[in-house]
């Protein structure tokens, strides 16, 4: 069994962006504020990564937010803080 997430577990985190998207960029300064690391990935310049996402997702829109290896459609905060184990200042 895994252990809970909880702050300071180091996740493997990966932002599938565009350059365009302003959502992507809400999510990665969203990550920023919270002190998370992470690897961007611009779709729009790795074609390979592009197809791995909707192969896996099921979707062409960004931003994709991978929390150890598993996907978030979306800039979904509460999910995000949920993965990560984060507490959320909203109820």
């Amino acid at each position: 069994m895994s252990a809970p997430a909880h702050p300071g577990q180091v996740h493997r985190v990966v932002v599938f962006t565009t350059p365009t998207c302003s959502w992507c960029a809400r999510a990665k300064s969203y990550l920023r504020a919270q002190g998370i690391r992470f690897k961007e990935v611009d779709v729009s310049r790795d074609a390979r990564a592009a197809r791995d996402l909707v192969r896996r997702t099921g979707q062409m829109g960004v931003p994709v937010i991978e929390i150890d290896g598993r996907p978030i459609v979306g800039f979904d905060q509460r999910q995000v803080d949920k993965m990560l184990g984060l507490a959320t200042a909203r109820a």
